[in-house]
């Protein structure tokens, strides 16, 4: 049985919707929070499939208050790049992938959205990404990918939603496992809110039954393209 390795930057974020998906593959995971008290990052991929960093809410990469554990995030994922194990960033943790690629990641307000996305080709995401989908965005910064990553996914403005680095790395700018008590709880943890949340909130609440159909599809690119139920050689 395979273990991730997922980051958490505030206390309320986390797979959501995504667990089920990853238990019903025998996948497990392991939630790390370096921004509680005597908590360690692990020092390298050791008994790690995987590593998937998240990041909802205002914490940020180059603007507002940033990640105090940024530093070794970056080292980590860089380690486990370099190990040729898969990277999944969502949210600011799709910045951290970035720049741990040798792209990076401009500032960026925080901001709520919830968005239709629509895929730039048939076979993204091993043919498995919807034609258009929902993505909730609650995030601050902005990713700049590298030379070589592949825009999956655009939003509205044409900005990159979803996009592949390597062969089996992926950035969501939005979590694609997302619920809406998941954001309910970071306004309630944060002071620091878009203007917006309060029309936001509904929204993302009718678009909760599409956004599980959705992940359906999803994670069965993910699995593929991650290769998390392959054999270990």
């Amino acid at each position: 049985m395979k273990t991730l390795c997922v980051l958490q930057h505030v206390e309320a974020e986390y797979l959501g919707l995504m667990e089920d998906h990853f238990e019903g593959r025998n996948i497990r995971f392991h939630y790390v929070r370096p921004f509680t008290p005597g908590a360690l990052m692990p020092a390298n991929t050791d008994g790690f499939a995987g590593l998937i960093l998240l990041g909802a809410g205002p914490k940020g990469v180059v603007s507002g208050s940033l990640i105090a554990s940024l530093g070794p995030e970056l080292r980590l994922t860089r380690d486990f790049l370099a190990s040729g194990l898969p990277v999944i960033g969502m949210g600011v943790g799709c910045c951290i992938l970035t720049t741990a690629a040798g792209g990076g990641a401009d500032d960026a307000p925080l901001r709520f959205t919830v968005e239709t996305a629509r895929r730039t080709k048939p076979g993204a995401l091993a043919a498995h990404l919807p034609e258009v989908f929902p993505a909730a965005v609650y995030m601050r910064d902005r990713p700049v990918l590298p030379s070589g990553a592949e825009v999956l996914a655009v939003g509205a403005g044409g900005a990159p939603m979803v996009f592949q680095l390597r062969d089996n790395c992926l950035g969501f700018l939005g979590h694609p496992g997302v619920k809406s008590a998941m954001i309910e709880d970071l306004i309630m943890e944060f002071e620091e809110t878009p203007e917006n949340t309060a029309e936001m909130l509904p929204t993302l609440r009718e678009a909760q039954g599409e956004i599980a159909a959705a992940l359906g599809a999803i994670m069965v690119g993910l699995i593929q393209i991650t290769g998390l139920m392959q054999a270990s050689g």
